[in-house]
């Protein structure tokens, strides 16, 4: 599987999530799927698909009359990759009640609440009383600014 590099939109996310979920899949059945969740235009589907190849995030063989698309990009990697690059940009300090307040308005099952539950249990043991703001240089932190950390 190749690394997630570049950028994927949420209509390309639309597209992988039928790819990973069917193991791959052929041009019709992508196209179905999404004409059926989405009301997207066939051509549009297309051109996602088309997309997704020239950035590398699917191979393509042709089948038939039919092009068959394979993800080279792995489906847990790239929602963690994402995931991680939208946290880097938010402030350290600030990260834990995005969290919370994110993790408290999605579904979970309670599987995951209880993975949750362990791995915060374990961070619990070595976590700081406070993580420090990030938004500044080292040489400006303890400039406050009114309305920010």
């Amino acid at each position: 599987m190749a690394d997630l590099t570049f950028d994927v939109s949420p209509a390309e996310w639309a597209v992988l999530r039928i790819v990973w979920t069917l193991d791959g899949a052929d041009t019709g059945t992508i196209v179905d799927a999404l004409v059926a969740k989405r009301g997207w235009a066939p051509a549009t589907i297309k051109t996602l698909l088309g997309r997704l190849v020239k950035k590398g995030a699917l191979t393509t063989t042709k089948d038939g009359r039919q092009f068959h698309y394979t993800a080279t990009i792995g489906e847990q990697d790239s929602m963690h990759h994402v995931l991680q690059a939208q946290v880097a940009a938010m402030c350290a300090m600030k990260v834990g009640s995005a969290l919370t307040q994110t993790i408290a308005d999605m579904p979970l099952s309670k599987d995951d609440i209880t993975n949750l539950v362990e791995v915060l249990n374990q961070k619990l043991a070595t976590a700081p009383a406070m993580v420090e703001c990030d938004c500044l240089p080292a040489s400006m932190r303890g400039v406050q600014h009114e309305g920010h950390c």
